[in-house]
């Protein structure tokens, strides 16, 4: 893992001469990208094992280059941001990061990150981790992963439900909205943006990172049982 090559994309040359030194140390290949209009063609051509991307870019923020990366790799994306607003986080998330650090941060977190990310990418791709099976059991409105029971609100249970009964199937903001919410009260489409993201955690903390709920930007989300 210590061989992983590392690519940085931040405008801010201390930061990035300070992560890429703490990386460095810790044994990884590093490069160094400023820009984000250029990420997209560097990464195509040299494919680097994770990317730690900043938020804030020239010639294409981080949202940007993570929407189109996604559109042709898998390789893990750790976001930096200053921002640290629920919408920013969670619209990172969305487009396919597959973690944030806020800033100011200390770089043996993010050395700490990218490791687990790593970790995370190779037992999946390697098949050293069998995909877990999620078990519902709608009488009691509960979930289990491996045998493990998962904590999820009424509102978490019925929309993991509905998306596990359609593996593949993508379902708008206002169909789930419309499914979770049986007395049809008036909500943003966003609160769906918040459920998805609580279950998202639960299910990863007791799976080891297991993530099958997949965002399609401007659509929705689908259980992808492939994953």
């Amino acid at each position: 893992m210590s061989s992983a090559r590392i690519l940085i994309v931040e405008d801010e040359p201390k930061l990035a001469a300070l992560l890429r030194d703490y990386l460095v140390a810790d044994g990884f290949t590093v490069d160094h990208l400023e820009r984000g209009d250029a990420a997209i063609a560097w990464i195509r051509q040299n494919t680097p094992d994770l990317v730690v991307l900043d938020l804030m870019l020239p010639g294409l923020d981080g949202f940007g280059v993570c929407r189109e990366l996604r559109t042709f790799s898998t390789i893990p994306v750790i976001m930096l941001t200053a921002r640290i607003e629920e919408i920013d986080r969670l619209l990172g998330l969305e487009l396919g990061a597959d973690d944030y650090v806020c800033k100011p941060f200390s770089p043996r977190e993010v050395v700490a990150r990218v490791r687990a990310q790593l970790r995370r990418a190779q037992l999946w791709q390697g098949g050293g981790m069998p995909r877990p099976e999620i078990e519902l059991q709608p009488e009691r409105f509960e979930a289990r992963v491996r045998g493990a029971r998962l904590p999820l609100t009424p509102v978490e249970f019925r929309l993991l439900q509905v998306l596990i009964a359609h593996p593949g199937r993508v379902h708008s903001r206002n169909q789930l909205l419309d499914a979770i919410y049986v007395d049809h009260r008036v909500v943003s489409d966003r609160t769906v943006d918040s459920h998805v993201k609580n279950l998202r955690r639960k299910i990863a903390d007791a799976a080891g990172g297991y993530d099958p709920i997949q965002s399609i930007y401007g659509v929705g989300y689908k259980f992808d049982e492939t994953v």
